[in-house]
Order: structure tokens, then C-alpha cells, then sequence
């Protein structure tokens, strides 16, 4: 009678892979969930831990959303009968009304989308995308100076709190 729970599942909700580059070259505004259209051998590749989205990004095609540049190798044993491409454009699988949205935003605004998260949900594979606007090189600086100040605050404080 013990019941398992969702960090007992192997892929319960889990990050499969993480996109670190995006939070320093762009500024990030609005998240998104999408799903990914993904064929078998992808599948097995990503439960094996082979998916890489540091490069990818979305584009709008024909009034939908595509992932291109996310890599995900593929498994000699699982890709025997098919001819695997590891950069292959990925469809995203969203509402109408979101894509809409984000077509406006992108087209219009200049924003561009950008893949920040890969995980599970529950036993699907969703990409977390988000609107994000380039940041200059003196953004870049000022972003780094403030996340080590803020470091360092902490440090201080610490410090402080274990003397008292």
C-alpha cells in the first residue's frame, strides 16, 4: 500500500535540459509552455539524457511555430531503421490564440522566442520558451556587476548574522 510519488517516476517532471546562455545574451519578458512534436527515436534519446538546446530558437513559418537548432542525438541502438537527423526542425505545439499572440509580438514588437527549458510533464516532453529582447554588450556588464554584487551581499550578511 505505498504509493509512489511523482519524484519516484523516472521522468515525473523533471529538467531535461537547460538553456543558461539565454538568461545572459537576452533579457527575458514572458514565458511559455509549448509542447513538441517529437518522433520515437527523439523520445529515447531524451529519456537517455541527450538533448541540447544552448543554439535553438523559434521561428514562425506558415503562421506556426518551429524549434530549430535543438539537438538531440540520437541512440545507435534506437535509430537502426531510421535516418536520424540531430538538428531536425522540431514543430511546437501551442494554442491558436497563443501563436497568434506570439506571431504579433515577434513580427511586430521585435522580440524573438527563445527555448530556456526542456522538461517533463507528466509523461510528455514540454519546452518552456520565452519572449526575449537581445542585450547589448554594456547590459551584459552591468547584469554580471549586479549579480556579483549581490553575491557578494549575501556573503556579508552571512557573516554578520553568524558573529551576532
Amino acid at each position: 500500500m505505498n504509493k509512489k510519488n511523482a519524484k519516484d517516476k523516472p521522468n515525473g517532471g523533471g529538467t531535461i535540459a537547460l538553456n543558461k546562455r539565454a538568461r545572459h545574451e537576452y533579457s527575458l519578458e514572458e514565458k511559455f509552455e509549448a509542447g513538441l512534436a517529437l518522433q520515437g527515436w527523439e523520445l529515447k534519446s531524451i529519456r537517455a539524457g541527450r538533448a541540447n538546446i544552448v543554439d535553438a530558437y523559434a521561428v514562425v513559418l506558415q503562421g506556426e511555430l518551429f524549434l530549430i537548432g535543438a539537438q538531440i542525438t540520437p541512440l545507435i541502438q534506437a535509430s537502426t531503421h531510421v535516418v536520424a537527423n540531430d538538428r531536425r526542425t522540431r514543430k511546437l505545439l501551442l494554442h491558436r490564440r497563443e501563436i497568434d499572440m506570439l506571431i504579433g509580438r515577434v513580427q511586430r514588437d521585435g522580440y524573438t522566442l527563445v527555448p530556456t527549458a526542456l522538461y517533463w510533464k507528466g509523461n510528455k516532453v514540454k519546452a518552456e520558451l520565452a519572449l526575449a529582447r537581445g542585450k547589448q554588450s554594456h547590459d551584459k556588464r552591468e547584469a554580471s556587476k549586479e549579480r556579483d554584487w549581490n553575491r557578494e551581499k549575501q556573503r556579508l550578511l552571512r557573516r554578520h548574522n553568524k558573529d551576532a
